[in-house]
C-alpha cells in the first residue's frame, strides 16, 4: 500500500495582507506604465487573482489609486525630520526643500496623479489624502517656524505664505519633468529656492553686510568712466 502523502497546507492572506499586495503591485505598475495605462484586469493578472477579487477590496480603479497615494504619503511622513539642534535653521530648510524635490524625482507618476487628477477634484479637500498632504507640507512650515523663532528669519510675513511660495517654486521647477519634457537638479533647485527665501527674509542682524555690499555696488566711483570703459 502506497504511503499517504502529507496534506499540503495553503496559506491564505488576510484581507489587509491581500490589499497590501494589490497596492504594492499597483504602485510598481504605475511606475512602469503610468496611471492612465494600467487596468484592473492587468493588476489582477499580475497578482494572480480574478478581476472580481480586486473589486472586492477596491470598488473602482480610482479608489485603488487613491489608497496607493495615501500609503505613499504615509510612507513620506514616516521619515524623521532630523534633530534640529544639530542643524542650522537654514540647512534644515534647505534639507526639507530638497526632500520635497527628491520625492518628485523618485515617484513622478504618483506626483503627477495627485497634482493633475486629484487636486483639481472639487472633493479633494474632503479627502484623507488632503490631510496627509497638509501634514507633509508642514515639514517645511515647521522649518520656517523654527527659523523665525531662532531670529534668523523675520516674522513680518506669515510662514504659511512662505511655505506656499516654496511649493509654488517646487512645482515650477519640476513641471517640465512631470510632463516628460525636461529635467531638474534636486540639489541645485533646493539651494536656489532656499537662497531666495533666506536672502529675502533674513533678519536685520545681517542687514549691515547687505547694506555695505549695496553701497559698494552703487558707489559713484564704480560708474566713473575712463577712456570709454567702465571702471572695474
Amino acid at each position: 500500500m502506497a504511503a499517504r502523502r502529507p496534506k499540503r497546507t495553503t496559506y491564505r492572506l488576510s484581507r489587509d495582507e491581500r490589499m497590501s499586495e494589490i497596492m504594492s503591485v499597483t504602485r510598481q505598475m504605475l511606475a512602469e506604465m503610468g496611471y492612465k495605462n494600467i487596468t484592473t484586469l492587468e493588476i489582477a493578472q499580475r497578482c494572480h487573482l480574478s478581476e472580481g477579487a480586486i473589486f472586492r477590496h477596491f470598488p473602482t480603479k480610482r479608489d485603488l489609486l487613491i489608497k496607493v497615494a495615501e500609503a505613499w504619503f504615509e510612507e513620506l511622513l514616516s521619515v524623521d525630520e532630523g534633530d534640529e539642534a544639530e542643524t542650522s535653521p537654514r540647512e534644515r530648510l534647505r534639507r526639507e526643500i530638497g526632500y520635497a524635490l527628491s520625492i518628485i524625482r523618485k515617484e513622478p507618476t504618483l506626483t503627477r496623479y495627485v497634482l493633475m487628477e486629484l487636486r483639481p477634484d472639487p472633493e479633494y479637500r474632503s479627502m484623507h489624502l488632503y490631510q496627509l498632504n497638509r501634514q507633509f507640507t508642514n515639514r517645511i512650515r515647521n522649518a520656517l517656524t523654527a527659523a523665525v523663532a531662532s531670529g534668523d528669519l523675520r516674522s513680518d510675513v506669515s510662514v504659511d505664505l512662505l511655505r506656499d511660495m516654496i511649493f509654488g517654486s517646487i512645482e515650477h521647477q519640476t513641471w517640465a519633468f512631470l510632463r516628460d519634457e525636461g529635467d531638474f537638479d534636486v540639489e541645485a533647485a533646493a539651494e536656489g529656492i532656499t537662497t531666495v527665501i533666506w536672502r529675502g527674509m533674513q533678519t536685520a542682524r545681517d542687514t549691515p553686510h547687505r547694506e555695505t555690499r549695496f553701497a559698494e555696488r552703487e558707489s559713484p566711483t564704480r560708474h566713473r568712466c575712463h577712456a570709454g570703459h567702465r571702471e572695474p
